[in-house]
């Protein structure tokens, strides 16, 4: 199942609270909103997706508690972009004096803030494109370090500030790099 893209601007455009209202709702729906206004309505993953999504979370979650730099957040959590599109990667962190900075009614919706890191895991039903357009749209918007894993192929693209998308092939393990310090991921539970 492929998420649905609505274009509601010639008929209503959704503030920021309007929005934050839909998505509570409408739990059972996940949306995001792109920085022109188009309303995307995202499937539920299947079994297998969710699982290695969960083992992502878990090993970042681990990581985040221990070294305490800063907080991880799973794909539920919905961010405002400096360009006005709310997203909501699979996996992400935010150095936690970024984090405090924010106003308590500010982390209780939908942070306007972008993560410092994120993580898309490519479902069977997603298109690779989009999720490439996506991660960009991160690093656009301050993120300093992404990994897009597509299981299907064994790939991992990385995209980090100024600088061209690394791409590898079956990689065992992956660096958190300057932007989480000593943060290892492994793959073996993912692929």
């Amino acid at each position: 199942m492929n998420a649905l893209t609505v274009n509601l601007q010639s008929v209503l455009e959704l503030t920021d609270e309007q929005f934050f209202n839909l998505c509570q709702a409408n739990r059972d729906l996940r949306f995001e909103r792109t920085a022109t206004g188009e309303l995307i309505i995202m499937p539920p993953t299947g079994g297998e997706t969710g699982n290695r999504n969960g083992r992502l979370n878990q090993q970042l979650f681990n990581w985040s508690d221990t070294d305490g730099t800063g907080i991880a957040f799973d794909s539920s959590t919905c961010f405002k972009l400096p360009n006005g599109a709310d997203r909501s990667p699979d996996a992400s962190w935010i150095k936690l004096e970024r984090w405090d900075a924010l106003t308590e009614e500010e982390k209780q919706k939908f942070p306007p803030i972008s993560p410092d890191f994120v993580i898309e895991l490519l479902s069977p039903s997603d298109s690779l494109k989009v999720a490439q357009e996506k991660m960009r749209e991160y690093i656009n918007n301050g993120v300093h370090l992404g990994w897009l894993i597509n299981r299907k192929s064994r790939q991992v693209e990385i995209y980090r500030q100024d600088q061209e998308v690394e791409v590898l092939e079956s990689p065992v393990t992956l660096s958190g790099e300057d932007v989480l310090q000593e943060f290892i991921l492994n793959l073996e539970a993912i692929w």
